[in-house]
């Protein structure tokens, strides 16, 4: 009898689909199907003044590795600004945010255990592509996939302290 092969997923510098989720960027690395669900791997580009808003997810933990600038996090009541080589847990159930903390664009490689929150920046970029989408059409989708949005009193200062823009601010394209 052989030994059952694992499928070998390979994806070069450069590769996979891109999209726009308003405020920063998303590449598509790895799927939940190419990790028996296991994990996903999508890259973020961060444009300078770029704000993600704050947010917790009820089903999976992340794991951020910062490749490029500057790029700040929020979560609970912690902050921390990491550069290049830096890495940070943001676990499930606690409300976080992250920014672009430098003058220059930045990038991170984020990793979503269990994966399947991938195919919410899918859906999120194909619903942006239309142009501005109903605030309920995201609400809708993000409660599909257990993500809620908080509004904090803490995000006017950071935005200030980081020169940022708001929240749901330009599209990246």
């Amino acid at each position: 009898m052989s030994p059952v092969v694992t499928p070998l997923t390979v994806v070069q510098p450069g590769e996979g689909a891109t999209g726009s989720l308003g405020a920063i960027g998303v590449a598509f690395k790895l799927w939940g199907a190419d990790t028996d669900g296991s994990v996903s791997v999508v890259e973020h580009p961060f444009p300078v003044g770029a704000l993600v808003p704050p947010h917790l997810h009820t089903r999976e933990d992340e794991y951020s590795i910062i490749t490029e600038g500057e790029i700040g996090f929020r979560s609970g009541d912690r902050e921390v600004v990491l550069g290049a080589g830096g890495y940070i847990t943001k676990p499930r159930g606690e409300l976080h945010t992250m920014w672009n903390a430098g003058a220059v664009p930045a990038r991170m490689i984020e990793i979503i255990s269990p994966a399947g929150f991938e195919h919410f920046f899918r859906e999120l970029a194909e619903l942006l592509v239309a142009g501005p989408p109903d605030p309920e059409a995201i609400g809708a989708l993000a409660a599909g996939y257990g993500l809620q949005f908080g509004g904090e009193d803490w995000v006017p200062d950071l935005m200030a302290r980081y020169n940022l823009n708001p929240p749901f601010g330009p599209p990246t394209g």
